[in-house]
This record gives C-alpha cells, sequence and structure tokens, in this order.
C-alpha cells in the first residue's frame, strides 16, 4: 500500500471522478423536441456541464444557450467539441455584476419560447451566488452585503438559499415560471445534504416550500441587517416564491446526476480494493466545523484503539456542508484565511492530540475551500508537534479562523485547482 497520505488522496479523485457531469449525463437526457432546446444553468460544474450536454446532444439537432460559472472553473475545450452553449464566469461566493449580467442575459433568453421547445437547465453548487438577479427594490450591492453577513454568520446552507431565493428575480422557481410555456428538464449535482434540489443553488426551476416569514426568521436569527424595501416586502409576502403543487412546474422533470453519497461509495469501494474496511458515517453532515472535527476525532480515536464499530485497518468516510462562525477580531489582528475543510482539520488535529496512526484528508469537491486557492488540508500524528515547532499554536489559529496559514506554514495544503464538479466536502481518516 502506498503511504498514508497519497491512499487519501487517491480516495478524494475517485469520489471527484465519479461525479464529473460527463460520465454522468447520457441517461437523463430527454430526446431533442419538436422545436429548439435552450441550455440555461449556473453553478461551479456549470462549464463542465455544458460541454457534456454538447458532446452528447445530436448533431443534426438545435442548441444553443447560456450558463453562468465560478471564475477559472471553465474546463479546457476538448479539440473538436463544438461551442454550441456560451460559457461566461462571475464571481462567488459573493456575487459581482458579472453574475448579475449573466442572470439578467438567462432571463431574457427564455422571452419567446413555446410549447414545442425544450429548456436544458444545468444547475450545480454556487449557482446561488452566480445567478443573481435582485428582486425589485434591491441593489446589486445590497445583495452584496446580505451575502457576505450570511456567509460570516454560521447559518446553514438551507438557511442561506432560503433568505436568497426570497430576495431574487430568478431563483425559487422563477426561473421556470419564466419558461413557460416551454417543457423544463433540470439536470442537478447536488452539494447539499439531503440532495434537496429546492436548495442546490436556491432551487431556480422547482418549488419551494419555504416562505417570506421563514426568511424573515432566518434573518432575525443571525441578526442579518437588511434594507428597509426588503423587510416591507418580506412582511407583505409580496416577493412570495411558487409552491408546490403550482402549475407553473406542470410537466417538468429534474434529474440528480450525482450526489455525495455516490461520491463517498465510490471512494469506499475504492478503499476495499486497497485492503482497507470503509465505513460511510453520512453524507449530511453539519454543524460548525472545528466541532464536527472533534467529533470525528473521537471516532478515529476509539478506532485507533480498537474499540468501537471500525476495524482497522480502515477508512472512515464523511460529507455534508459543514459552517465556519467568522469570530470578531481584535483591531490590529490579521484577518484569517480559510474554509470548511481546512478549519475541519485544525478541529481534529486539536482532538487527535497527535494520536498515533491516524491520518485525515478534508477537502471540497469543487477543488476550492472558502475562496481560498486550496482544495482542503491534510491532518498527520505529527501534525501539531511540527507546528509547535514553527511557534504555531492551532488555538491561538482556530480563534482568528486562519487554515490556510495554519497548513500553509506545514505544506499541507491540499491543492488541486477547480475539479469542475461539485458534490460539497469530502472527509477521509485512514486509521491504521
Amino acid at each position: 500500500m502506498n503511504d498514508p497520505q497519497t491512499v487519501l488522496r487517491q480516495l478524494y479523485d475517485v469520489a471527484v471522478q465519479r461525479a464529473l457531469p460527463l460520465h454522468n449525463t447520457a441517461a437523463h437526457l430527454p430526446p431533442p423536441p419538436k422545436g429548439r432546446t435552450l441550455v440555461l444553468g449556473a453553478g461551479k460544474a456549470g462549464g463542465a456541464m455544458a460541454q457534456a450536454v454538447e458532446a452528447l446532444w445530436p448533431q443534426h439537432a438545435p442548441l444553443s444557450g447560456l450558463v453562468v460559472t465560478r471564475y477559472g472553473h471553465t474546463p479546457p475545450r476538448p479539440e473538436g467539441l463544438p461551442a454550441r452553449i456560451e460559457v461566461v464566469e462571475a464571481s462567488h461566493p459573493v456575487p459581482d455584476a458579472a453574475g448579475l449580467q449573466a442572470a439578467e442575459r438567462i432571463l431574457a433568453l427564455t422571452q419567446g419560447l413555446t410549447a414545442d421547445d425544450l429548456v436544458l437547465c444545468l444547475i450545480s453548487g454556487g449557482g446561488s451566488a452566480l445567478l443573481t438577479l435582485p428582486a425589485e427594490g434591491l441593489s446589486l450591492e445590497d445583495k452584496q452585503s446580505i451575502n457576505r453577513q450570511l456567509l460570516a454568520s454560521g447559518a446553514n446552507i438551507a438557511e442561506m438559499n432560503c433568505v436568497r431565493k426570497h430576495l431574487s428575480r430568478i431563483k425559487g422557481g422563477r426561473l421556470a415560471a419564466a419558461c413557460a410555456p416551454a417543457r423544463v428538464v433540470t439536470l442537478t449535482i447536488s452539494d447539499v445534504p439531503g440532495d434537496d434540489p429546492s436548495i442546490i443553488a436556491s432551487g431556480p426551476t422547482v418549488p419551494d416550500a419555504t416562505t417570506f416569514a421563514d426568511a424573515l426568521a432566518i434573518l432575525q436569527r443571525y441578526a442579518i441587517d437588511v434594507p428597509d424595501a426588503a423587510l416591507q416586502a418580506l412582511r407583505s409576502g409580496a416577493w412570495e416564491t411558487p409552491k408546490p403543487g403550482s402549475p407553473v412546474f406542470e410537466g417538468h422533470h429534474v434529474h440528480m446526476i450525482a450526489t455525495p453519497q455516490q461520491s463517498l461509495e465510490a471512494a469506499a469501494d475504492a478503499a476495499r480494493a486497497m485492503g482497507l474496511n470503509a465505513y460511510i458515517l453520512s453524507d449530511e453532515i453539519e454543524g460548525e466545523s472545528r466541532e464536527v472535527g472533534k467529533v470525528h476525532a473521537a471516532l478515529a480515536r476509539a478506532a485507533a484503539k480498537g474499540q468501537g464499530p471500525f476495524v482497522k485497518p480502515c477508512v472512515i468516510l464523511s460529507g455534508g456542508e459543514t459552517t465556519v462562525t467568522i469570530k470578531p477580531q481584535a483591531a490590529g489582528t490579521p484577518r484569517g484565511r480559510g474554509g470548511r475543510a481546512g478549519e475541519f482539520c485544525m478541529g481534529l488535529a486539536q482532538a487527535l492530540q497527535g494520536q498515533p496512526g491516524v491520518w485525515a484528508l478534508a477537502a471540497d469537491t469543487d477543488g476550492i475551500d472558502g475562496v481560498e486557492d486550496n482544495a482542503g488540508a491534510r491532518v498527520a500524528p505529527d501534525t501539531l508537534a511540527r507546528a509547535l515547532a514553527l511557534g504555531h499554536k492551532v488555538d491561538a489559529y482556530l480563534q482568528r479562523n486562519d487554515a490556510y496559514g495554519y497548513f500553509e506554514a506545514l505544506g499541507d495544503l491540499v491543492i488541486t485547482g477547480p475539479t469542475h464538479t461539485n458534490v460539497n466536502d469530502f472527509r477521509a481518516m485512514l486509521v491504521m
């Protein structure tokens, strides 16, 4: 067997490969319609999803459209593949003017559709920020401010996207409504616990069961500052979203083409092929990243001591979407850098306390942990000792949410570049 960190990276790569659009799209494509086919989409996998459709769609059948993805996340175009779907790039996780322009163009493309036409919607994680079209009376600056506050608040993805849906002219089923009378088929890659399509990218093409009252309660719970115009519109119900049972969605179909669970199962199969026992905790784990790290550490320590349900040598896998609550810092304190995966690894290392025989890797499957250039980080039995030798105490780095700084100094960042898919957090602990 290879060294522990190589094994963990191989399992991460297997999980990512399982979620790539080209491997998962063909079985879910409908036949070409009588009329034209319009492709619309948003998300960090958007460019790869568009290329998959271009490669698989009959060359004689009309195909056009527009998809928005994150800056730097458009994959290289395969030689000989004609470009029939335009791909543009915008900012994530805080929206920008390019995302606003893309959303306006996408909505405009729905004009003039007929019942003979088909709209293929390609939706993946990240679409909430990339497909930004503020509700009437709100500005892009308003949405940027609200987004920043939500990202720092510790709110989970369902809560954040509930708010986003109710402050948008395109999310929460509104894009589907704009496509009428055309038929809409949504192909989606899940990056959310539970694989709820109404949460993925804030569900632009599916019914929304949440209400304006839910959005108001979330804003209040996390003390999010919003303009008075938004509060008044939410209180009046003026910005309510299309609900389940609405005729807007009649005849529409949603296909989940890749999920976190599928990627975890692929990694587990690969681990077993290496002679390891493999256990999947869950693909729906949520909570504060550092606290989730502590819970994982307890499981790994028990397994290393021959206790509990996990038999070593083994790999313990989990997925989902944890959160990081950004802690206020004293004036003059440098702001920390990092994301969910790195913060998980700091919490894990702190709780493992150098436990022999335990290694770990946590990384986001899109290749970006938060807003940095790393996908995540690695933990080894000597992580804390090596850091202390450099004068770096994990508690201080946790206090300022600086996972990037902590693991960069150790050479233990996981850097992959954009992967062109997104099934969210991937965590693996190897216990020998």
